[in-house]
């Protein structure tokens, strides 16, 4: 049996791997493909009478590493500085913004139809509001260097911001009150513990020898990033700021105690740990969407109630997101306004509305159509963009050849 695991465990990670190449050479993202081949496989899998046990754990475990990954991924590529600031301030806004636009909707409209309280409203319309970082960040490959700052920013913050409002609605012994008293300790707690935490990380990899140094490190951010979870905290804070002070040293090494801990090889050991964590955020990536595709029921999955609140949520988030950016007047307005697509951090936080919430099983086929639609859009998006932008880099590439005009005489 653990000989079969182990072949069906490689032969996804190869499938992942092909998919990952094929959508580039497409344009199709990925993720719309490795989902599709997890519905294929359900059907075939029950043909041949073949059940998997205790998939919701997996599902559940699988998207949390992915989570960790993907945000130190994506801050593992910020450079700090100055020229940053307006960058970064306008896609935490933007974000913060979105959030609470889409959350407030989506809650009066679950208030009315699903015969919810608003507090009940408010905790299942949460991970509908929540921009997905795991397919954000790697889909904001084809934008200039300020679009993939404000992707990872606003992506990042967002999933940060939903986790943290989330688990304090579900630790608010149901009153707005206990939420705000959660969600206002939680947030401070989280900040403290994040700061010293990260630093502590960051300076055990300036410091640390020998070969084995990664595994290690990967331990004990994990574990943190656990013990916050179980303590209802939001330790996604913590990740982030634990890429961005590996990427940016002389965010420590500018106080005396730790000037000098830098060493020559740092920066090779900084593109070695960056290596790694791009090598497992594909593979855990790839089992995750691989799972959700089987996990889902295709009877909820076609079921009209399904469509209908996905065409909902989908026509609120582009719809709001297009008037933000709008109001923002952000220059990439046009592309960015449909990268706020819906991914892991939507299932892991609807799997956890389902765990205290009662809800009919047609959301469960909605998280997956508004998953796929806004992967979906996010390549429509790309192909616009390119096309776009492609006679201007003609253009470009024109005046690069041509010869540099003939000195003039100075004879009268």
């Amino acid at each position: 049996m653990a000989y079969h695991a182990i072949f069906i465990a490689s032969f996804f990670l190869l499938v992942a791997f092909a998919l990952e190449r094929l959508g580039r050479l497409t344009g199709l993202p990925a993720v719309i493909m490795m989902v599709g081949v997890g519905l294929i496989a359900r059907p075939l899998a029950d043909a041949f009478s073949i059940s998997v046990n205790g998939l919701d754990a997996a599902v559940s475990i699988l998207g949390a590493v992915g989570l960790v990954l993907i945000v130190l991924e994506g801050a593992l590529d910020i450079q700090l500085g100055a020229d940053r600031i307006r960058t970064a301030s306008s896609a935490i806004l933007t974000a913060l913004t979105g959030f609470a636009l889409c959350g407030a909707i989506f809650a009066a409209v679950a208030a009315t139809v699903l015969e919810l309280s608003y507090y009940q409203a408010a905790i299942i319309a949460i991970p509908f509001a929540v921009i997905s970082s795991a397919v954000a960040i790697p889909s904001s490959q084809f934008l200039p260097a300020a679009g993939r700052e404000f992707v990872v920013y606003e992506s990042s913050v967002s999933d940060i911001i939903g986790v943290l409002v989330f688990f304090a609605f579900i630790n608010g012994n149901g009153s707005f009150a206990g939420m705000a008293t959660k969600l206002v300790g939680g947030g401070a707690l989280s900040l403290l513990l994040s700061i010293v935490c990260s630093i502590g990380l960051v300076l055990v990899l300036m410091r640390i020898d020998g070969h084995i140094r990664f595994i290690p490190l990967l331990a004990g951010l994990f574990g943190l990033y656990s013990a916050g979870k179980i303590l209802h905290l939001s330790p996604l804070i913590m990740v982030l700021f634990f890429g961005l002070a590996l990427n940016n040293p002389r965010l420590l090494t500018r106080f005396k105690p730790f000037k000098g801990w830098l060493d020559r090889d740092y920066e090779a050991t900084l593109n070695g740990f960056k290596g790694l964590v791009r090598e497992l955020t594909f593979a855990v990536r790839g089992f995750f969407f691989i799972l959700l595709g089987y996990w889902t029921d295709l009877s909820d999955l076609v079921a009209p109630e399904a469509w209908l609140a996905a065409g909902l949520v989908l026509t609120v988030i582009y719809a709001g997101r297009f008037a933000l950016l709008q109001l923002f007047r952000h220059e990439l307005g046009g592309p960015l306004t449909w990268i706020a697509p819906r991914g892991l951090i939507t299932v892991l936080l609807f799997l956890g509305a389902k765990d205290v919430l009662p809800l009919p099983d047609f959301l469960d086929g909605t998280v997956v159509v508004v998953v796929l639609f806004s992967a979906a859009l996010v390549a429509i998006a790309q192909r616009a963009y390119r096309k776009m932008n492609k006679p201007a880099a003609a253009a470009e590439a024109t005046a690069g050849r041509q010869p540099p005009p003939a000195p003039r005489s100075n004879s009268a």
